[in-house]
């Protein structure tokens, strides 16, 4: 057998990463195929702001999708950008999914337009992009400033465009304070990692 333990160590967490993201992208697949069967039941789990009772779907309106070609629209980025994080590790991503979607969660509760229904991936999409943007540059590793340049140059306009108010059925407020949570988070998590690295000194 050949190669280093470092490179299979690599290797397995690519494949640990790679196999989480398809399996979280087939749930939401599935999810919209139960809400279409179900007469589309499971769009109650959006979330209309600032109703107390919505609050518990915070969470679930992540998972939750209007129609088929709102989840193909999700599917390739979540499915890149998820699988670029939880390169990082498994219980880091986690960490950074569960920030993103329960800040971006409570920010639509409260800033979204009246007797609206906000739900999908995109919050989380929007986050996880501003998490890999700006994540190299905080903890100063030249791959993670390179990756966040490669994303930034291919899904830039297209993140642009999704914070536009112009866009008639499209929560641009779900996509900013989702994009502004995975930045927080990438600061955060980089800070955390600076404490931890640096050596304690009595002068």
């Amino acid at each position: 057998m050949s190669g280093t333990g470092l490179e299979w160590s690599r290797g397995d967490r690519a494949k640990t990463a790679a196999k989480l993201m398809v399996g979280w992208v087939a749930l939401l697949w599935l999810l919209e195929v139960v809400d279409v069967a179900s007469g589309h039941a499971l769009d109650s789990l959006g979330i209309v702001p600032r109703e107390p009772s919505q609050l518990i779907d915070v969470v679930p309106a992540a998972f939750i999708h209007f129609g088929f070609a709102h989840v193909a629209a999700n599917s390739v980025p979540l499915l890149v950008f998820g699988f670029l994080a939880a390169l990082g590790g498994l219980r880091r991503f986690a960490a950074i999914c569960a920030v993103i979607i329960v800040a971006d969660g409570l920010g639509v509760w409260l800033v979204a337009p009246a007797h609206t229904n906000t739900a999908g991936a995109s919050g989380l999409i929007f986050g996880l992009f501003g998490f890999l943007l700006v994540t190299g540059f905080v903890e100063r590793k030249p791959l993670g400033i390179l990756v966040g340049l490669v994303i930034g140059a291919i899904w830039g306009t297209s993140i642009l465009l999704g914070l536009a108010p112009t866009q008639s059925g499209v929560s641009w407020q779900a996509h900013l304070i989702g994009l502004v949570s995975g930045v927080g988070t990438a600061f955060w998590l980089g800070r955390r990692g600076r404490t931890r690295t640096t050596p304690a000194l009595i002068r």
